[in-house]
């Protein structure tokens, strides 16, 4: 709104000031073409004289600004208005355009160097400003070099914010810290017809020895929360793998499927491997009557008959029993039930033969009968 207000103020004093401009620069071309034409008596010198003069006159009074330009005109060093863009006049040695101002953004580079902070750390901050010319008339009145002012007042506004904060709020809080830059260069450079567009805050230089420490801190904090992290991931698989054991331990069908699943994973690797089943181990086993024990009796191989002759020769063990056992005993539990049973049968044959037999016969022990074969011979 204020630039578009002082572009037509300029426009209208400037249109007037061109008319009164071309009108004296016609009537010092006429004075110079009677002077011409009074001492040589030719009308040839007169016109020649009027031309000169005139042209003189243009080439000077003569004005041409940019659309994004604008310039103040002193009139006998008074300041008589901001003129521009377009084609305008002024009036030679009486008017004058000491310089021009650019309404265009600018961006300014400053820096403020060994800046101490609030907790005594001096750093190096490099940032950037965006300023535009908003009041071409305070600009030409209340400041001299508009650039190297604003320039300053960015790099002692700087220096006051950084001298405000700590050194953990400068690095982490840039935006923070440019905005309150920006506002107090706005409250200097506005009374100068200068707008601050933005303030960005591109680098924060620390010392070497600083930067090594807080590295040290930041690496130390790192390990902190790694180990924290693992441990936690410990307690939660302790706990799930207490929970998986007490559900392997309820159900064994269960430790079944997560060692037949163990398998499956062993096997896809692509890899040839030798694996030890034990087929009646609780969970890794395959229970019967899938086992081997299940499998010899399912074809046929096992040891059913002797079962059968115990029962006929009324021997202590009881088929039935032995038919409801899921899987039979250990190795070393069975041979141990098979001398009982030899001794057994051995002590029984002897009573026989003393009651039926003659002293003669005594020494001879009786074959054993072969129906009356071991369960677990087979």
């Amino acid at each position: 709104m204020a630039a578009q207000l002082y572009s037509y103020k300029s426009t209208q004093g400037m249109h007037g000031n061109s008319a009164l401009a071309i009108l004296i620069g016609i009537i010092l071309s006429v004075i110079f073409f009677a002077i011409g034409y009074y001492y040589s008596s030719s009308l040839a010198v007169g016109t020649a004289l009027f031309v000169v003069v005139l042209l003189i006159y243009l080439l000077i009074s003569v004005k041409v600004l940019q659309e994004w330009k604008r310039a103040p005109i002193l009139t006998l060093g008074k300041y008589k208005g901001t003129y521009g863009p377009g084609l305008f006049f002024i009036i030679p040695l009486i008017q004058s355009m000491p310089y021009k101002f650019d309404l265009r953004t600018f961006s300014t580079v400053f820096s403020a160097e060994k800046t101490l902070t609030q907790d005594n750390v001096g750093v190096d901050v490099e940032a950037i400003m965006f300023t535009r010319i908003e009041n071409p008339e305070n600009t030409a009145l209340q400041v001299n070099d508009v650039d190297q002012s604003v320039s300053l007042a960015a790099q002692t506004a700087l220096r006051d914010v950084i001298g405000k904060v700590n050194l953990s709020q400068m690095i982490v809080g840039r935006n923070e810290i440019a905005s309150s830059v920006k506002t107090l260069i706005d409250q200097r450079v506005t009374p100068w017809g200068v707008n601050v567009i933005s303030v960005e805050i591109r680098d924060v230089k620390i010392p070497d020895d600083l930067q090594d420490a807080m590295a040290k801190v930041a690496i130390a904090s790192r390990e902190r929360d790694a180990r924290v992290i693992l441990a936690e991931s410990e307690k939660l698989a302790a706990t799930n793998m207490v929970a998986a054991a007490k559900t392997y331990n309820s159900n064994v069908y269960a430790m079944q499927l997560r060692a037949l699943n163990m398998l499956y994973e062993i096997g896809i690797s692509g890899r040839n491997h030798l694996i030890f089943i034990p087929t009646e181990s609780r969970g890794l086993g395959i229970p019967t009557p899938i086992g081997v024990l299940g499998i010899d009796k399912l074809v046929g191989m096992g040891d059913t008959g002797n079962i059968d002759g115990q029962k006929k020769d009324g021997n202590s063990v009881d088929a039935g029993t032995a038919a409801q056992k899921p899987s039979p005993p250990q190795p070393q539990q069975a041979s141990a039930q098979q001398k009982n049973q030899q001794s057994a049968q051995q002590s029984k044959q002897k009573k026989k033969q003393q009651d039926t037999q003659t002293g003669n016969n005594a020494g001879n022990p009786e074959i054993p009968d072969e129906t009356q074969g071991d369960p677990f011979n087979a």
